[in-house]
């Protein structure tokens, strides 16, 4: 099975939710137009990131009927990075899959957070998600810092994802991580992996852009430079690939997971 996804490389208007779902819904008609079945936003896209109290005032808005209303009429699947207010008055950020129609397929709550600019926002996700099938592809969702940590990846790959899914807003100086963490955290696991980051400013955050498609091979099929402010980078996955890469690398299969317990020193 093949899936073709388009992740949007933006700035984003901080703060400003109609803004930034009227960037979405015009990167959803484009995406489509190309040929895209999904569309992926930036990490915390539908609000802006680095706006402090702000984004516990937005997390109160109805974003995942937004969303799923411009997945419906642009008929494409998205996911979303967004607030999302909890039962106990605290906010998550969540990646939300909707499919074509804007049903909603899965949230994921970021796990690993990141310095005091998520910790003082933020609580973290309690467990990582299983993978979601989207159109005969299994998608796994992680959002920014999460992937840096080499367990996530290999806990999807492990689970059946052929694609993890990874918005993000890297900042400098972390550029390092989308060119060469990435195609490694693909090659290590046999997994596409489709990370699409902010560029331009953000407060006192510089986005390092860099969005990029990999492939389970570790080359990157698709990626844009951090002088594009403003774009798509789309690529398509194949499960067959994922399969054949497993099979011919077979990393998966010769793990020894007795020999790899954690412990921090003491």
């Amino acid at each position: 099975m093949r899936l073709t996804i388009a992740g949007l490389q933006h700035p984003g208007h901080p703060g400003d939710v109609d803004a930034n779902l009227a960037v979405v819904a015009e990167a959803a008609r484009e995406a489509r137009a190309r040929g895209a079945d999904l569309l992926v936003t930036p990490e915390m896209f539908v609000t802006g990131y680095n706006i402090g109290d702000r984004v516990a005032e937005l997390a109160g808005r109805p974003l995942v009927a937004a969303v799923a209303q411009v997945a419906a009429e642009a008929g494409i699947a998205i996911v979303a990075g967004l607030p999302e207010r909890l039962e106990d008055g605290t906010v998550a950020n969540t990646a939300l899959l909707v499919d074509e129609t804007g049903t909603e397929l899965a949230r994921y709550r970021k796990t690993h957070l990141f310095s005091a600019l998520d910790q003082e926002l933020f609580v973290a996700g309690t467990g990582l998600p299983a993978p979601v099938t989207y159109r005969g592809v299994r998608l796994a969702l992680l959002i920014c810092y999460d992937v840096e940590f080499p367990e996530t990846v290999r806990a999807a790959a492990l689970a059946g994802a052929h694609v993890v899914v990874v918005p993000t807003a890297q900042m400098e100086p972390f550029a390092f991580v989308a060119e060469t963490l990435i195609p490694v955290r693909a090659w290590e696991n046999q997994v596409y992996v489709a990370y699409v980051n902010r560029s331009g400013e953000e407060g006192d955050l510089r986005y390092v852009g860099r969005s990029s498609m990999a492939a389970p091979s570790g080359v990157v099929l698709d990626a844009l430079a951090p002088t594009t402010p403003t774009g798509l980078v789309v690529a398509t996955v194949d499960t067959e690939v994922v399969e054949r890469a497993q099979r011919d690398n077979p990393y998966l299969a010769d793990l020894r997971p007795e020999l790899y317990q954690a412990r921090r020193p003491s």
